[in-house]
């Protein structure tokens, strides 16, 4: 459920709005939307404990984590188009902020993370590598970049706008919900995949 609380949690406090030349320009939701909701729940999909698809065969969770994944990463790029096309009607700089970087890396971190993901698909283009490595280094890297998701997002907080416009507790429970659930994901990957693997040694 943290996933669900994050995403309500993060729209509440996202109303306002830019502007350029005096015209109101939505705050890109949809990029927040993607570390928000998205991305968690796709990899929630797998959790024992809080899949909405607990029921459900491994290879319909798959497909479903698949699907997610496009989503989000098609949310990313949406977001990324808009707030450069904002950033360019004002005639600011691009990716001049440590939040602006690591939000570009991660954009590129996760098309490149779908594409690896293929191979799970069609594991049989990558004959040197047996499907269990393939699944663990791509657990293990999705996990990277989530947290650099969740790294970008909490910088995107600390900025003049989010704290001029969110203030006092609110932003402590606004912070404290990518912080949480990087620790949901980092413990069902650990228990899933690192621990498991450790304890076949």
């Amino acid at each position: 459920m943290g996933s669900r609380a994050q995403a309500l949690a993060l729209a509440s406090h996202t109303k306002p709005r830019l502007k350029s030349r005096g015209r109101p320009v939505a705050i890109p939701l949809p990029s927040v939307s993607q570390f928000s909701f998205l991305m968690t729940e796709a990899l929630l999909i797998f959790s024992p404990e809080t899949s909405l698809l607990r029921s459900f065969s491994r290879k319909v969770k798959v497909r479903a984590h698949w699907a997610l994944q496009l989503l989000a990463l098609l949310c990313a790029l949406l977001g990324l188009g808009i707030i450069t096309y904002n950033k360019h009607l004002n005639g600011k700089a691009h990716f001049v902020t440590w939040h602006g970087l690591t939000g570009l890396l991660t954009v590129l971190y996760a098309s490149g993370q779908c594409a690896g993901g293929v191979l799970l698909l069609y594991p049989k283009l990558m004959k040197n590598w047996t499907l269990a490595k393939l699944k663990l280094y791509h657990a293990t890297s999705g996990l990277v970049g989530y947290l650099l998701g969740c790294a970008s997002l909490m910088l995107g907080m600390c900025s003049l706008w989010f704290t001029a416009s969110v203030t006092s507790v609110s932003w402590y429970l606004a912070m404290l919900c990518p912080l949480l659930t990087s620790l949901v994901i980092m413990n069902q990957v650990s228990n899933a995949y690192l621990y498991r693997k450790r304890s076949q040694h």
